[in-house]
């Protein structure tokens, strides 16, 4: 039948443009660009001579009727009908289509279920280039495509606007009488905004004046002269609304004032400004860049100027703060990259202008800047890094300029292509290298300590198989260039060494000094390890429950190193103190990799691993059931024994044990013994067991557990909360949402009902049989939904030890439909403080709050 109508109206559309031609027509008074919308006709340019104006087919479609006026060049569409033509589509109760102007006109019909007769059904819905326009009544010009809309709306993403009359004078421009603006659902809507007059610009801008704000139906008495709202989702440019405020010592201030600028999507600047009417300062800037696939960055710098006090008081202060970071992160190629994450600041910095909780802790501030190129044939790869590292506490900064790392993966020179199996042993043969350029500086105070070297290491092995061992035999070798050593030196102070004197020391005293001079160190050592598995299978058949199995992996190394600090070697010097002893040291002990190990070691060592598992049963009744594995304890016990050593050879026995229940609940526990007695000061060369004190003596012990349970995972129920896939080619929306608000932090999650997560710490330590330390701490975090629109989150820590509460945080959350309310509060220790916060919920319209704060978040 539509395709009937489709073919009739085709014809008949021939028929009217070739009458059409015949005609003249009126001529059309332009719209003008005011708001005056008191006429209820649109009116429509002459037609271009010669022809009718429609350029293309013409789809009309009803659920009643379609009749058509040939002579006047008119269709009549009958109920639910429906009009496109090219990008624009009309949906309507009532159609009459005018081809002589162009002009369309569109009405609801009386709903027959209202007994008052006042309502109307198939109101006009008019869409064109993805915009939405809805109507009691519509008169719109396909030519000039303008058009007037009685009790118009709009609804695009998550605001609308509408109006008593809606004049379309172009494209993208509308104008609005009686209109309201508002990002709430409803009708009518909770909270909005009214105006007289009204501007709409399409993805751009609404401009409005005399606003006035209408919340649960009622006006705020006291309009705005004028408004502009986005008409846009995503970032835009504008003003940063401030944030007011009082702190104790700097008076009621002013945060965050300034402007974004949304230059592309790919790029955008933010300036801020901050004002204290006690005195002081602060300015920030942000400029950020993204170009897909390819590099993303950003470059912030800020400076505060902070005045406490009156100027002559003697607790009055001045400080200056500063911060500047550069965060850069790009592949420069299929097999390189660059990263660099650099910041620099002052040491009060965080202190005195962050209120997240985590910063003012911190302690210190690390940056980072790393090359990193590899070779995909070869596999090798190489790294250049700068680092540096800012104790906030001490003022003591550490950089490395730079570290330079290249890497060969271990590689067989004597494997044959396409290896196989049955392979010769000597193809099991390989070798791996690193080597390694450092230079590092630390500055503490006015002094500057340099140190600097290169280091390579080359380690030789093998890995065949015997029968059911996996043997591997390996040689390691380390060699580290230094450009300088320490030379310690015992000074005696008398009259006859005044240089002595005068350069090292005013006293008696052990004097170390640095010598210029290049050396080398060069050490290796040799391993040899052994291992197997066994399994052991334990059928159960029932209770849902396939079968246990444990798994024991036995193994034994054998390790030698020879002892470098003997004279052959020449790494290790010596100097004779006052009585003619003699202190052997190692000259390298300074060097940024460090000297060489003192003392030979010819060690055995012998460890199990156990692995306990269980495998569940296929539901028969099911045949999409697969059986699933459960891993239920791993424990391990691992002990050595030093032949070289002349006592205590025996090494501590050590043991760790881990299991878990899904993803719910983990333990892990380590633990370690020692066999030897101890004497009223130190450790004996003599066995517990031969004083009758038994086998061994507990030295250290500790244990976590950690439990992590939530609604969605005791049900069984895949939520995916309220994430959002984003375009990676476009910013984060709430990484811009700093911008905006001061004390933004992300959204709760309402799709999981609640949430536990319980964390427990226990260590106890015995250095000697009289001595011995206990810590227990407990952290613990709760989220619940008190209803679909409450949700309360509360999270602290309890030292047992100390009986102390350690950072408890209370946060409330509530949803308003377009608004939100947040409390947060941390109602004890050195930045208590609390955050009461109603905001709307709408992006763009998210600087429209109240706010109330107190100490940490009294803006600092």
């Amino acid at each position: 039948m539509n395709n009937t109508r489709k073919i009739l109206l085709l014809f008949l559309l021939s028929s009217i443009a070739y009458f059409g031609q015949q005609e003249n027509r009126d001529s059309l008074s332009v719209f003008s660009d005011s708001l005056s919308v008191a006429s209820d006709s649109v009116s429509v340019d002459s037609a271009a001579s010669g022809g009718s104006d429609i350029k293309d087919i013409v789809y009309a479609s009803a659920e009643d009727s379609l009749s058509f006026d040939v002579p006047g060049k008119k269709m009549y569409v009958y109920g639910s009908g429906e009009i496109k033509y090219l990008t624009t589509e009309l949906k309507s109760g009532h159609i009459v289509s005018d081809f002589t102007t162009n002009e369309i006109a569109a009405f609801g019909v009386a709903d027959t279920s209202d007994s008052t007769g006042q309502s109307l059904m198939d109101t006009p819905v008019l869409s064109e280039g993805g915009e939405v326009y809805e109507g009691s009544s519509l008169k719109y010009n396909f030519k000039t495509r303008r058009g007037l809309i009685s009790m118009a709306k709009n609804v695009k993403n998550d605001s609308r606007y509408e109006g008593e009359k809606v004049k379309k004078v172009n494209e993208n421009t509308f104008f609005i009488k009686d209109g309201i603006y508002t990002t709430c659902g409803g009708d009518p809507p909770h909270t909005h905004f009214s105006a007289s007059e009204m501007k709409v610009i399409q993805n751009d801008r609404i401009f409005a004046k005399w606003i006035f704000m209408h919340i649960a139906g009622i006006p705020i008495p006291i309009p705005l002269p004028f408004g502009v709202f986005p008409n846009q989702s995503g970032r835009r440019s504008g003003i940063i609304i401030p944030g007011f405020g009082k702190d104790y010592r700097r008076g009621q201030y002013f945060k965050g004032f300034g402007y974004y600028w949304a230059i592309s999507d790919f790029m955008d600047l933010s300036l801020q400004g901050d004002y204290y009417m006690k005195g002081g300062w602060g300015a920030n800037t942000r400029f950020r860049y993204k170009k897909r696939y390819n590099y993303t960055g950003s470059i912030d710098a800020a400076y505060s100027k902070i005045i406490i006090g009156e100027e002559g008081d003697e607790e009055s202060s001045v400080q200056t703060d500063w911060r500047i970071s550069v965060v850069h992160n790009q592949n420069l190629t299929p097999t390189s990259s660059l990263n660099v994450n650099m910041y620099f600041q002052s040491g009060s910095y965080l202190q005195n202008t962050s209120t997240n909780y985590s910063d003012v802790l911190r302690k210190n501030i690390v940056s980072n800047a790393t090359y990193n190129k590899r070779w995909d044939e070869s596999g090798n790869s190489m790294s250049i890094n700068y680092s540096r590292n800012q104790n906030i506490e001490d003022d003591i900064i550490t950089e490395v300029l730079p570290s330079m790392n290249f890497n060969i993966p271990t590689s067989y020179p004597f494997r044959k292509k396409g290896g196989g199996r049955d392979m010769d042993w000597y193809e099991y043969i390989g070798y791996s290298y690193n080597g390694q350029f450092k230079n590092q500086r630390k500055f503490e105070a006015e002094d500057m300590e340099v140190k600097g070297g290169i280091q390579h290491s080359v380690n030789l092995s093998a890995s065949p198989k015997l029968g059911y061992f996996n043997i591997s035999p390996s040689v390691r070798y380390n060699e580290k260039w230094y450009d300088k050593h320490i030379k310690k030196e015992f000074i005696t102070i008398d009259s006859s060494q005044p240089e002595a004197l005068t350069k090292y020391a005013s006293s008696d005293s052990l004097v170390t000094r640095e010598v210029k001079e290049l050396g080398f160190v060069r050490t290796f050592d040799f391993s040899l390890s052994a291992s197997t598995k066994l399994y052991g299978m334990f059928p159960v058949n029932n209770f849902g429950i396939d079968a246990f199995r444990h798994t024991v992996s036995p193994s034994i190394s054998y390790n030698y190193r020879p002892d470098f600090s003997e004279e052959q070697w020449g790494y290790y010097d010596y100097y004779t103190d006052s009585t003619g002893e003699k202190t052997y040291y190692d000259k390298f002990s300074e060097g940024i990799f460090t000297g060489a190990t003192k003392g030979e070691s010819q060690s055995v060592r012998l460890s199990v691993g156990n692995l306990f598992e269980m495998k569940t049963l296929k539901d028969q009744t099911d045949t999409t059931s697969e059986a699933k594995k459960y891993n239920l304890l791993n424990l391990s016990a691992g002990v050595g024994y030093n032949f070289a050593a002349d006592s205590l050879n025996l090494s501590d026995l050590s043991l760790s044990y881990r299991t878990s229940i899904g993803d719910i609940l983990d333990f892990n526990g380590r633990s370690s013994y020692t066999f030897y007695d101890y004497d009223s000061t130190r450790q004996v060369n003599r066995f517990l067991v031969s004083k009758g004190k038994g086998l061994f003596r507990i030295r250290n012990f500790s244990l976590s557990m950690n439990l992590n349970i939530s609604g969605d995972k005791i049900s069984g129920e895949e939520r995916t909360g309220e994430d959002q896939v984003r375009d990676p080619q476009l910013f984060d929306e709430f990484a811009g949402s700093e911008y905006i608000s001061l004390y933004d932090e992300r959204p709760p999650d309402f799709s999981i009902p609640w949430s536990i997560r319980l964390g427990l710490n226990y260590s106890y330590s015995q250095s000697t049989p009289v001595s011995s330390t206990v810590r227990t701490t407990a952290n613990i975090s709760a989220s619940v939904n008190l209803t679909k629109n409450w949700k309360i989150t509360a999270s602290g820590g309890y030292d047992f030890e100390q009986h102390d509460i350690t950072a408890p945080r209370v946060t409330v959350f509530r949803d308003l439909d377009c608004w939100e309310m947040n409390f947060s509060w941390m109602p004890m220790g050195t930045y208590r403080g609390y955050r009461f916060e109603i905001r709307m919920k709408a992006p763009t319209l998210r600087d429209i709050k109240v706010e109330k704060s107190g100490g940490l978040y009294s803006g600092r």
